[in-house]
């Protein structure tokens, strides 16, 4: 190493005198040849740097932050869902079928959503005319159902109206809103309403004073042939107060329990009350009424998100998406099970019978069972059930 004694005393030193520049031929090529040697460098730290920053993006993705496209973990879940449900087996979209879905509203800006044009928007929380969602719910259940992009949804060409009937605040709304929303569906003569949505039932249901709830709006919208599919309810576990949320409850509502990403039931999905009970009153049921009726995935679902990207969410919210997608499949394949609401409740009771003849049953399971319904969502058997009739 030099130090600076080492360093010979400057001012004895020659003076520096410019040198001589000579332009030879082989100096011309070199410096031709550096400048493209520099212009390919530049071109492939270019497109490293964009390579990079692609996949830097997804890895970040997959630990929950927002991101250009959904995590690679999203993608696999979609995939494997697809499988478990049938969804891979099937090359139908619901044209020609229309649902309702009463739930947050829903946000158009999506980019798995920008192909999207609704068939009806109504606002029963702050009467706003144009379509939004301040809360995110309902936006990643009409995803699950009509998403057209990253995410696939299950019946993307459906006529889709949206009721409006929970706050932004906490995703809640009153069940006599619930029931307002639902009969604006039942006068827009839609062949589904979906219901990502529940509560626990009144204690005294037939109280003259409480007023028309979901449960009686339902059931009206069935007694036109309108198919009303609703969530049994998070609570199962420890939590779980003996019974599936309402308006589930109602007899002839088709009621959705979940399953976890290895098809076994999801812990969360709640439980039915199958046997009666006198407080709160619940008669016993009957086949094909037992509750839940059916299971779907409730855990890692990928969805989109009010933030016009994608998440992964548990719950039987999404359970019902997938049971009312695959719903509005059988109808476009056979309109025949339609009534659009010019017929009576036979037609929801014959739609029942075909859940019932076509799910998968958990392994060793016979008959209803109160936690895993008749059994899971199976699209192409339900389809292929229904050329029977």
């Amino acid at each position: 190493m030099i130090e600076m004694d080492d360093l010979p005393d400057l001012q004895f030193l020659p003076p520096i005198v410019p040198v001589e520049q000579y332009e030879t031929e082989d100096a011309v090529l070199i410096a031709d040849n550096l400048k493209n040697v520099r212009i390919i460098v530049s071109i492939g730290l270019a497109i490293m740097l964009t390579v990079s920053l692609y996949w830097a993006i997804s890895f970040v993705s997959d630990g929950g932050f927002t991101s250009v496209r959904p995590s690679n973990t999203a993608l696999e879940y979609q995939e494997s869902y697809s499988e478990m449900i049938q969804f891979n087996q099937v090359s139908l979209d619901g044209e020609g079928v229309s649902v309702c879905i009463v739930d947050s509203g829903i946000n158009l800006s999506h980019p798995d959503l920008e192909k999207l044009e609704l068939s009806g928007w109504s606002d029963f929380i702050n009467q706003e005319s144009e379509p939004y969602d301040d809360n995110g719910h309902g936006t990643s259940m009409a995803g699950i159902l009509v998403a057209d992009g990253w995410m696939e949804g299950i019946a993307p060409k459906v006529d889709l109206f949206v009721a409006k009937a929970l706050d932004g605040v906490n995703g809640q709304g009153s069940d006599e809103v619930v029931a307002q929303a639902i009969d604006w569906c039942v006068a827009q003569n839609v062949n589904i309403i979906s219901l990502s949505l529940g509560g626990a039932p009144g204690i005294l249901p037939f109280n003259p004073f409480s007023g028309r709830d979901s449960g009686d709006a339902a059931n009206d919208a069935i007694n036109q042939g309108i198919v009303v599919v609703a969530a049994a309810g998070n609570d199962g576990g420890a939590d779980d107060d003996g019974d599936v949320a309402h308006p589930s409850s109602e007899q002839l509502v088709i009621s959705v329990g979940g399953v976890n990403t290895n098809g076994n039931h999801w812990e969360g999905s709640s439980i039915g009350d199958n046997n009666g009970n006198l407080f709160p009153i619940i008669l016993p049921r009957q086949d094909p009424n037992k509750k839940p009726e059916i299971v779907a995935p409730a855990e890692m679902v990928p969805v989109i998100n009010n933030q016009e990207s994608w998440s992964l969410v548990d719950g039987t919210s999404a359970a019902t998406v997938f049971v009312t997608g695959a719903i509005a499949l059988l109808l476009e394949e056979h309109p025949e099970l339609s009534s659009s609401g010019q017929g009576d409740s036979n037609t929801v009771v014959q739609i029942k019978q075909l859940i019932v003849n076509s799910v998968k049953p958990s392994d060793g399971q016979e008959g209803h069972d109160d936690n895993y319904g008749y059994g899971l969502l199976q699209i192409k058997d339900l389809i292929i059930a229904a050329e029977s009739i």
